[in-house]
């Protein structure tokens, strides 16, 4: 089996909600519980990567991994492979890049992107879910994915296009895409030097990157839908959900 090693990248920086990876739930930050279910996986190790003392403080305190990085990066995937080539470690044939505000995140989603990435070699393989409310087609902050063929718990297929809104609503083999990323490591490192493209600066969606140089995505139907912290209210209901079930 390919190794694999899981990489959170983390900053304190958000726009809409500062200081997002160090709020608490059930008294343990978004970052860490995010940790932990990476670790929950068994996929491989696990290490936030971030420019903030305080974030690498955090984890570090709450016995989790963690290396510190340039605060200067543009994106995640920047940091991660800045994270990578520091720990410097050996065999690695698959970066998994989870998303640090996700703490909601189902492990069995975390372990079945990676056993397809590894089982069909994906240069680049990511998750997304059934897209049930339509009126989720034309907002823009649910990033979509249409694939050439149509998604099943069991198969998954190449990603045509991301896009933010769209007004054609009987388009085929459309779903949420939910933002994490595996990686093969030579893959990882092409992807970070090539330069933005137009359509990745216009619709602000790092992944076209790879499409515009023919870098294919496969995409991986989830069971869930994982919901991501970007706003008070978000941190609110989630906080009320995760401290609620514990």
């Amino acid at each position: 089996m390919p190794k694999t090693l899981i990489l959170i990248p983390s900053r304190l920086a958000a726009t809409r909600l500062p200081g997002k990876p160090l709020l608490k739930i059930d008294g343990l930050s978004i970052i860490s519980h995010v940790f932990r279910k990476a670790q929950q996986s068994s996929i491989g190790e696990v290490y936030v990567c971030t420019g903030d003392k305080e974030i690498y403080e955090d984890v570090i305190n709450n016995g989790g991994n963690c290396i510190l990085t340039s605060k200067e990066h543009n994106t995640g995937t920047d940091r991660i492979l800045e994270g990578f080539e520091k720990l410097n470690l050996f065999g690695i044939d698959y970066i998994l890049n989870l998303q640090g505000d996700e703490p909601t995140i189902n492990v069995e989603d975390i372990k079945k992107l990676n056993s397809n990435a590894c089982e069909n070699k994906s240069d680049i393989a990511t998750l997304a879910c059934e897209l049930n409310i339509k009126k989720k087609l034309i907002e823009e902050n649910v990033v979509k994915v249409q694939t050439e063929k149509k998604l099943t718990l069991k198969n998954f297929s190449k990603a045509i296009k991301f896009f933010r809104n769209s007004p054609d609503l009987d388009s085929k083999n459309i779903y949420q895409h939910i933002g994490i990323y595996q990686y093969k490591s030579s893959i990882l490192k092409k992807f970070a030097e090539l330069k933005q493209t137009k359509d990745e600066k216009k619709y602000r969606l790092e992944q076209l990157r790879a499409l515009d140089n023919q870098i294919n995505i496969d995409v991986v139907l989830a069971n869930t839908v994982p919901v991501g912290v970007d706003t008070k209210k978000d941190y609110m209901e989630i906080k009320k959900l995760m401290e609620y079930k514990s």
